[in-house]
Parts: structure tokens; C-alpha cells; sequence
């Protein structure tokens, strides 16, 4: 690869509709770091890094964190106008250790792992 150009993401369409991206994409874009289960119906999302966001009254973005802490939602990479998952505000933080956290939301409750 040539330092300073942006690679190329290569995919390409097989004859059954599936798009499949290239291998070394894959491996670069692939890594997940973090795993999210949803309690009451097993829902599983994976993202690479997480933050946990802090919102003004009006709804608005007030400010990230790298830390859980009530009245914080999670937020799943990639960041930016798209994402992976979003909860709502924790309400309650169950257990937490290095590589595992246990939270309640507004409507859910999560189990978080991180994988790598």
C-alpha cells in the first residue's frame, strides 16, 4: 500500500446477490472488541470501540466518556452519523469489572463484554 492513499474497499457480487469484501478489508474492519447482549431477547450486537455519551435536557450532545455512569447511554462504533447500537440512559449499574459490565436502562437490560 502506498502511505498517504486511502485503500480501496474491493467487493465484489456474487451470482446468488451476495456482496462479499475483500480479505484483507475484512481483517482491518472485522475486529470487534466488544460484545453487547440485550436480556429479554438475547439481541447481540458486536463494534469495534464503544463511548458512553452524556445528553443535554433538550436532548442534545452534551458530552462523551470513556466510563459507565448513570444518565450515560452507549454508544457501539463505528461513530458518526451511522453506528452499530445505542441504549438509552443507564439507570443502574448492576456489576462492573475490567472486561465485564452488567447495566439497566430506561427500557432494557444489557450485559457487556469485552471479547478482545
Amino acid at each position: 500500500m502506498i502511505g498517504g492513499v486511502q485503500p480501496k474497499v474491493l467487493v465484489k457480487l456474487t451470482e446468488g446477490g451476495e456482496l462479499l469484501m475483500d480479505e484483507d478489508f475484512l481483517k482491518v474492519f472485522s475486529e470487534m472488541n466488544w460484545k453487547l447482549v440485550r436480556e429479554r431477547d438475547g439481541l447481540t450486537k458486536e463494534s469495534k470501540d464503544i463511548i458512553w455519551i452524556e445528553w443535554n435536557e433538550d436532548g442534545s450532545f452534551k458530552e462523551k466518556f470513556n466510563e459507565i455512569a448513570t444518565n450515560r447511554s452507549l454508544l457501539m462504533s463505528p461513530f458518526g452519523l451511522s453506528f452499530t447500537w445505542q441504549t438509552t440512559n443507564v439507570t443502574e449499574i448492576i456489576e462492573e469489572r475490567e472486561d465485564y459490565i452488567k447495566f439497566k436502562t430506561q427500557n432494557s437490560n444489557y450485559e457487556l463484554f469485552k471479547i478482545k
